[in-house]
């Protein structure tokens, strides 16, 4: 059975870089893209969003979409959340939707908390420096 294969943040861009055909998706909220920043060069599909805080029901249909928007059927997906978590669990489903070539980056956008309850202190995209932007 397929699995979500997990990258390192360097790893993911790399992956980005090297094969211009990769659908990267931000899975956070709409609210966390805009404001607090995403990977420069991702798209975004809320995996959970606001108002209702559930699970996006057409998820699997917005990332077909957005492959046959450009990306190409046998493209590789890389999804990013906040801390990896989220995107993981959209990763499964992806994966028991039939995608193959799926990808999560761990510590995601900002990483884990630190002993302080900060975010991007001790992992994450933001925290090993790769190109990002915000509204």
């Amino acid at each position: 059975m397929e699995k979500v294969n997990t990258l390192q943040p360097k790893e993911a861009w790399k992956l980005v870089q090297e094969h211009p055909n990769v659908l990267f998706i931000d899975t956070r909220s709409l609210m966390e893209h805009l404001f607090v920043g995403h990977p420069v060069g991702c798209i975004h599909i809320p995996w959970i969003d606001e108002p209702s805080w559930t699970v996006n029901p057409d998820f699997v249909i917005d990332v077909r979409r957005a492959i046959l928007g450009g990306a190409g059927g046998g493209a590789p997906v890389v999804l990013i959340c906040r801390s990896g978590l989220r995107s993981l669990e959209a990763g499964q489903c992806l994966v028991n939707a039939g995608f193959q070539n799926v990808h999560n980056v761990a510590e995601g956008f900002e990483g884990p908390l630190d002993e302080h309850h900060h975010r991007s202190a001790v992992g994450g995209w933001r925290y090993h420096g790769l190109p990002w932007e915000q509204c």
